[in-house]
Formats: C-alpha cells, sequence, structure tokens
C-alpha cells in the first residue's frame, strides 16, 4: 500500500519521538547492575526495570500523537487500535548484552500495516546512533552527523561475513542449517543482537541469520535494511515480518546463496 507523504512524515516524527522518549530510561538504568527478572521458568530470559520503563514512555508518547493506532510491545502486550496500522517495539532488544554493560542492545520501533513494516528504526542510546529507514530510504544520525545508508554490492559467499546472535541459533535443525552457511563464509561473528542489522544496512555485513524471533526482534531491523536496499525474509523466501527463522542479507544475488544452503 502506498501512503501520502503527509501520512509518512507524521509516522517517522512518531517514531522519533517514541525512540527519543526511550533513551534516558534505558541509560538510567544501564551499567548500573539493573534488577533483573526472568521471564521464562525452563530458562532464562530477561527483563529489566529499563526494558519495563523505555515502553512505558514510548507507548506514552505514541498514545498522545497517534491514539488510534494499535501497540505491540514485548513487556505489556497489545493495545488494540482504530487506524489500520500497528507500533511494534522492543524497549532494549539484547537486555542480555544490556545487563552486562556491553554496547550492542538498542531499542526498536516499527509502524506496519498487514503487510509489514512501513518504517522502522534502531536506536542505540549508549553510542547514539540512530538506523532509520522508511519509504524515502535510510539513514544513520550519530555524533559525527547524519549519513544515508546502502547496503553493500554483491559478492560471493566465499567473501562474506555473517552475523547471528546465539551460536545455537535455534533448534538443532536450525544450527545445522546456519553452519551450513556459516562454513560457505569468509568470516562469522556472534552476538551483537540488533546492532548486526544496523551494519548490514551500513553496508559492513552481508548477512544476518537468525531463528526463533518474535515480530518486536525485527520488525524495526527489516525496515532498515530494507530502506538501504537488503532484502528481508523467513528461510523459504516468505514473509518474515511476524518473527520466525529469518534471513536479512545486502542483495538478492547472497540472499540466494545464503538460502539455498539453509534450505538444504
Amino acid at each position: 500500500m502506498t501512503y501520502s507523504n503527509e501520512l509518512i512524515e507524521e509516522l517517522t516524527a512518531a517514531a522519533q519521538a517514541a525512540a527519543d522518549a526511550a533513551r534516558p530510561e534505558t541509560l538510567r538504568h544501564f551499567r548500573t547492575d539493573p534488577y533483573t527478572d526472568n521471564k521464562d521458568g525452563a530458562g532464562f530470559d530477561p527483563v529489566t526495570e529499563g526494558d519495563r520503563a523505555a515502553e512505558r514512555a514510548m507507548r506514552e508518547v505514541l498514545s498522545n500523537l497517534r491514539p488510534d493506532d494499535a501497540i505491540l510491545g514485548e513487556e505489556f502486550g497489545a493495545q488494540p487500535g482504530t487506524s489500520g496500522l500497528t507500533w511494534v517495539l522492543d524497549p532494549i532488544d539484547g537486555t542480555r548484552a544490556y545487563i552486562a554493560g556491553a554496547p550492542t542492545w538498542g531499542v526498536l520501533v516499527a509502524v506496519s500495516d498487514q503487510n509489514g513494516p512501513i518504517l522502522g528504526l534502531i536506536d542505540q542510546p549508549h553510542t547514539r546512533e540512530r538506523f532509520f529507514g522508511g519509504p524515502h530510504g535510510a539513514t544513520l544520525d550519530a555524533p559525527g552527523g547524519r549519513r544515508r545508508l546502502a547496503t553493500r554490492a554483491p559478492r560471493p559467499l566465499s567473501q562474506a561475513l555473517v552475523m547471528t546472535t546465539f551460536p545455537e541459533v535455534g533448534t538443532a535443525e536450525d544450527g545445522a542449517a546456519f553452519r551450513r552457511v556459516s562454513a560457505a563464509a569468509r568470516l562469522t561473528r556472534y552476538g551483537l543482537d540488533c546492532y548486526a542489522y544496523g551494519l548490514v544496512a551500513l553496508g559492513l555485513v552481508d548477512l544476518v541469520i537468525e531463528a526463533g524471533l518474535q515480530a518486536h526482534d525485527i520488525q524495526g531491523p527489516m525496515a532498515v535494511i530494507q530502506a538501504a536496499g537488503g532484502i528481508v525474509t523467513d528461510w523459504q523466501g516468505g514473509p518474515a515480518h511476524q518473527g520466525g527463522r529469518v534471513l536479512a542479507a545486502a542483495n538478492a544475488a547472497i540472499h540466494t546463496e545464503a538460502m539455498q544452503l539453509l534450505k538444504g
């Protein structure tokens, strides 16, 4: 669906305002040994007061600026709307990195319709870097200023840099599929959470491959990479905006080569 420039400007302003509101809430608790709850009784799925405070701040901003839109957040669930648009929020993507004091977590914001994200962003409050992507392209705002983003040009998988967050990737089957791609690539790196997707948009990384994602994990990064010229699908080449197994690629050629190996 095509949206008017006026609406895109309104949505962009709301996304930026939400991220602005989240920044101080995340930084307030970062590197302070924040109180951490575990949302998974069978494992470890941490949540901190930084997560909750950041999402509350974003919800307040969006309820004021876009009261008819729905909201789907990681910590506080779904809030219905009537506009057909949904804000998808991850207040701290990479909470494990956050509680360890590592600067690779980020705040994810996207606004989507039934087909996926219209625009979105990855914000890293500690480094003051904000990756944004929408219908008019992708940008990085950082202490050095603003720059346009473009993904890397095609090159063979044998020369590619591949990233994922967890070495296990997902199930044993998922991990085996990932290792087929990793074995064919020049370099594999782990553990950057949403920041890895920003590096794809920045033109430094060729592929991010993950499994077990939720909508709030991928919609912001997906919007940024697509706006920068990349491709984000599931491992079969289908839609990825609801999460699951995700293949984010700098270009169509490397996407095709990686997907063939993921399929086995």
